[in-house]
Order: C-alpha cells, then sequence, then structure tokens
C-alpha cells in the first residue's frame, strides 16, 4: 500500500512528518495526490504556536494532534462512488492538506490552467480570502486605503486593490524587505511606522480626507485600535486577520465617527452563484488563476521558500522564530510533475 507522509503538529511548537494510511474517498470525493502545498504563515502558524485562550474560537478549531494545511494542488489519484472517473490524472487546486495524499469533496475542485504552474496555483486559497476582502469592503474607484500588515495577504489585497481602481494604497508594515516587495506603482506609498508617522503621512497624502477603507492584516490584537486613526469619518474598517487574543477599544469612537466594521472570513463567502452575487470561492478562485495565466498577477515574486516536505519542520520553526523574512512557503511532494 502507498504510504501517505503527512505533517502533524503533535503538540505546540512541535511538527513532524507522520506516515499514516491512504485515505479511501467516498461518495462524493476524490482522492488527490499532491504536487504543491502552501503553508499559511497566519492560520497554520496561529495553531502552531498554540498560545490562544481556551475561550477564543481558536480553542475549538486548533486541537492537537492537528493536521495543517488547506493549499493544495495536485491530481486526482482516485474517485469515489457517483464521481466522474474522467477526473482520476487531471490536476486541481484544492483544500487537501500538508499530505501525499488527501480526499477531498468534488465540489471543492479548483480546474487549474495549462498556463499557470504548480507553484502560482498553490496561492488560490490566499486569492478567495482577499479577494472576499476587497468585495465586502465596497471599495469605490478612486477611494484611498491602507494595509496594515504585508504578509502574503496584505502584499495581495495591495494587488487587487490597485486593480479596482482605489488610489492612494497605504501599505504599512515595519519590515522593509516586506515594502520592498509591493509593485512599484506611484498608487502604492510604503510606509514604515518605525521611521514615519502613518497618521501624519495618510493626512497629507489625501489632503486631510483619510482613509475611506483601513485594512487590518497584521493579527496583532494590540495594533487594532490605533489602526482607526488613519480611517475617516463613516470609513469601513476591515477585519481580513484573526487575532489570537482579544483587543481594548473604546466603541464610543465608533459611534462618534460612525465607522463601519466589516469582518472578513473565506466562510462568508456566498455558497451559490446569483444574479447578485456571483462570487463564491470557485468564482473568486477562477478569476484568480484567469489573472495569473494572463500575466496580469505575479505570484512568483512572492515566494521565498521552495523545499521537499521533508523540511516542513524545519520550515515551520523557522517561521516559528521570524517570519518576517518569509513570504510565499511551498512544500514539494513526491510524484509532483514540473510546470
Amino acid at each position: 500500500m502507498p504510504e501517505n507522509p503527512t505533517v502533524v503538529f503533535t503538540e505546540p511548537k512541535k511538527a513532524v512528518i507522520e506516515n499514516r494510511p491512504v485515505p479511501k474517498p467516498g461518495s462524493g470525493e476524490v482522492l488527490v495526490k499532491s504536487r504543491r502545498t502552501l503553508i499559511s504563515t497566519g492560520t497554520e502558524l496561529t495553531i502552531f504556536r498554540g498560545e490562544y485562550t481556551k475561550e477564543s474560537a481558536w480553542a475549538g478549531y486548533g486541537i492537537f494532534p492537528f493536521v495543517p494545511g488547506y493549499d493544495n494542488v495536485g491530481d486526482v489519484a482516485d474517485v469515489g462512488p457517483g464521481v466522474d472517473k474522467s477526473l482520476v490524472g487531471k490536476r486541481f487546486g484544492s483544500y487537501a492538506p500538508h499530505a501525499l495524499y488527501g480526499v477531498v469533496p468534488v465540489a471543492q475542485l479548483r480546474t487549474v490552467p495549462e498556463k499557470v504552474t504548480d507553484d502560482q496555483a498553490a496561492f488560490f486559497t490566499i486569492a478567495q480570502i482577499t479577494l472576499n476582502a476587497v468585495r465586502r469592503a465596497d471599495a469605490q474607484f478612486g477611494e484611498s486605503a491602507v494595509v496594515y500588515g504585508l504578509g502574503l495577504l496584505g502584499q495581495f489585497i495591495v494587488r487587487e486593490l490597485l486593480f479596482s481602481g482605489i488610489r492612494p494604497v497605504f501599505a504599512v508594515d515595519i519590515v522593509d524587505r516586506r515594502l520592498a516587495l509591493l509593485p512599484s506603482h506611484p498608487g502604492v506609498i510604503p510606509v514604515n511606522p518605525k521611521t514615519e508617522n502613518v497618521k501624519q503621512v495618510v493626512t497629507q497624502r489625501t489632503k486631510g480626507r483619510m482613509a475611506d477603507v483601513v485594512y487590518e492584516v497584521t493579527g496583532s490584537h494590540a495594533l487594532i485600535p490605533g489602526e482607526f486613526e488613519a480611517l475617516k469619518t463613516q470609513g469601513r474598517f476591515i477585519v481580513v486577520s484573526s487575532p489570537a487574543a482579544k483587543s481594548e477599544y473604546d466603541f464610543n469612537e465608533v459611534n462618534v465617527h460612525s465607522f463601519t466594521i466589516i469582518g472578513v472570513h473565506v466562510s462568508s463567502h456566498p455558497e451559490y452563484e446569483t444574479p447578485w452575487n456571483q462570487w463564491t470561492r470557485a468564482r473568486n478562485a477562477e478569476f484568480f488563476f484567469d489573472m495569473v495565466a494572463a500575466g496580469e498577477f505575479d505570484v512568483d515574486s512572492l515566494i521565498s521558500h521552495k523545499e521537499p516536505y521533508a523540511k516542513a519542520p524545519e520550515l515551520y520553526q523557522m517561521l516559528l522564530k521570524d517570519r518576517s523574512q518569509a513570504m510565499g512557503v511551498i512544500l514539494k511532494w513526491n510524484g509532483s510533475k514540473p510546470r
């Protein structure tokens, strides 16, 4: 029987490779053989640390031992009852975990165009999250935005806001390497809070109007209250991150300034396409693949690490120590065909 090496968080701050049985697809499911998986340096690392409280939503999700991963590109190796056998051998994006083999519902497969490489395709779930974030903010052509935190999600949001006609986009981070990865565009204004005052920069460049939209993508509960300072009266504050601890904020400020606070989670996608909202997870993934295939969205420059899956434990320790020097961290799996 084929082996199934699988990344497992056995306890907080400890990742190992376990050889688990190859799962068998059930009704409406397929077995995926991985080519590439992308490590989430946000969600996965929060669980890996295991420092959330028992009362938090994280505690109900991040239960050890935990099998991480939800950014997968692979080939269908087998199908369950009721599934078209012609899918076998075809390449798809899916939410299968960091394992050589994983089972997913056939409805969750995302068709990857031939022009999109395995490495590029591994970012499709990041694009689903961020495109949903841009859409839920109802960002309008000509509005201004501030993006706090330039990890993968922040980098994607900056680029997608530019596509949407948002000008200017203030991109904020304390890590110069992240700021250097931003697209060279007159509409993007990099800001390092260590050397510049964000509120002052936004005030000057918006002629005192302040930002129409502010995106929280740092994941730091302590930073959130201060991020409202760049937001205009009746502006929208978009929470993309999932902080592991509680934030303290005077909600009288929300009332006085009539702020709108919008939570963004991948689960807020509509389940089905409708005439008034077509942007399901599948539709956003399709749009992302189309942009990459057309050369309009460069994700290759955002790949910082690409290693064999056996090095996953080392990579998690590296990220735990300092994730600021990492961006797209890709795991390569046995049997993958280069594209």
